[in-house]
């Protein structure tokens, strides 16, 4: 609180010392050398992928079931988002579905760290070197993530983060940031995000407004201290709802992948006759959800595309399955007690 008055006494609302010591904290957090703050997740993974070198017409390879920001980032550029399956035990963009959907036009290839997870992406990195793609991560999902101790976001030529106030690191507004290794990326990034600025009132390129507002650097500053501890108490919390739900008859718990220290954004289990099971939590009070129920391919915005239903088996299968359940570090037992008590009953009843 002390910090925001000091912004609003000073009246210093964009950029600023707020925003580099945010952008200075969160790349140390992951072990990147830059943070670009901007506005807000979409826009990070549409600046990310154009400093990457992803121009219209070029193909970008994501998987059918994310957000779609993932393909709408693409769409922007004028680039062509091209969807592919997921796994089918932990629905992350299946690496061999990727290799075959690689023609003479993929530019870039968005491997989405969903639910919190890290997707594999030693396994795509192969697979762009040898069609001279580029990797851009989503990481809105993962703050916190690790695969074989590598942090979600670190893996690829650059990523792209959501600040959205319901992730793990959540802003009190929308923010986004940009990760990468890259300082000509970092940079380019910065220039674009500015008007194609990196210079007041030369504009070399043509670019956006999209920057991280210093009142929610000063809110996401004071709670990346707390990521950590935040981060073991979703895991824990995740734990207790697997153990809760070992013995339902029906319901499939998500798993961590070998490799993967995951962190939780969200705790989806697949359940047979879902949206009843759904309908039951709502009308118990319980605010469960569903994170996709339409896939990228099947949504209207991409009816032009020519997908249709069985053109990705596992993604549609799953989005008739997956069931989110309430989740947050502060959760209690008796909380979740009262989560699963409804949802088993739902699935019990005839």
């Amino acid at each position: 609180m002390a910090e925001l008055a000091s912004v609003l006494a000073s009246a210093s609302f964009i950029g600023g010392p707020a925003v580099a010591d945010f952008e200075t904290a969160y790349a140390s957090f992951v072990g990147a050398r830059h943070c670009v703050g901007v506005a807000n997740g979409t826009d990070a993974l549409e600046l990310a992928l154009r400093a990457g070198g992803v121009r219209p017409g070029g193909e970008v390879i994501l998987p059918a079931n994310t957000f779609i920001a993932t393909a709408e980032a693409v769409s922007r550029i004028g680039a062509v988002p091209v969807p592919v399956d997921v796994d089918p035990t932990y629905l992350l963009i299946a690496p061999d579905a990727v290799a075959a959907a690689v023609t003479g036009r993929t530019q870039a290839i968005v491997p989405v760290h969903l639910f919190g997870q890290t997707a594999f992406v030693e396994q795509l990195i192969p697979i762009a070197e040898s069609c001279g793609a580029v990797i851009i991560e989503d990481a809105a999902q993962s703050q916190g993530a690790t695969r074989f101790g590598r942090a979600a976001g670190t893996w690829g030529l650059a990523a792209g983060t959501s600040f959205y106030p319901g992730k793990n690191l959540g802003a009190a507004g929308d923010a986004g940031g940009v990760l990468t290794n890259d300082s000509a990326v970092a940079k380019q990034v910065r220039t674009l995000a500015s008007h194609g600025s990196a210079e007041k009132y030369r504009h070399d390129v043509v670019g956006v407004n999209s920057r991280l507002d210093t009142v929610q650097a000063v809110v996401l500053k004071a709670k990346l201290a707390r990521l950590q501890s935040w981060n073991a108490l979703r895991r824990a919390a995740a734990e207790r709802y697997s153990e809760l739900l070992a013995d339902v008859p029906g319901v499939v718990v998500p798993q961590e992948a070998p490799g993967n220290s995951d962190v939780w954004h969200l705790y989806v289990v697949r359940v047979p006759q879902r949206d009843a099971a759904l309908a039951a939590l709502l009308e118990a009070g319980v605010q469960a959800g569903i994170h996709y129920p339409v896939p990228v391919h099947l949504s209207g915005a991409y009816d032009s595309a020519g997908y249709g239903p069985g053109s990705f088996p596992v993604a549609e299968d799953a989005a008739g399955q997956i069931l989110s359940l309430p989740l947050f570090p502060h959760i209690t037992l008796t909380q979740q007690e009262r989560v699963t008590g409804v949802l088993s009953a739902a699935l019990e009843a005839p």
